[in-house]
């Protein structure tokens, strides 16, 4: 379905079913020559991090998503008060 935004633009819109628990993939990397092992979030690009071990690289990974997931108090659209909160658990 699409409408027109703002200024006269065409925006798409589209439903989507999801389900009640997320579920999200942490990949590891072989440790490098440093013995870092590097693990990332598959489903967010960008959500990476690293650890001496493999349990710590996964708990890296997982702050690293938190604050990639952080509100940014400089958002306009936040600060105008057009936005929801979402509540969204992340266990580990």
């Amino acid at each position: 379905m699409s409408c027109r935004g703002l200024f006269g633009s065409e925006v798409w819109s589209y439903a989507v079913a999801v389900p009640d628990k997320l579920r999200l993939t942490i990949s590891y990397a072989e440790p490098d020559e440093e013995g870092w092992i590097v693990a990332s979030v598959i489903e967010v690009p960008g959500a990476v991090s690293q650890g001496r071990t493999r349990e710590e690289a996964r708990n890296n990974v997982i702050d690293a998503l938190r604050l990639m997931l952080a509100p940014d108090d400089d958002d306009r659209s936040v600060a105008a008060g057009r936005s929801e909160s979402l509540e969204l658990i992340l266990t580990g």
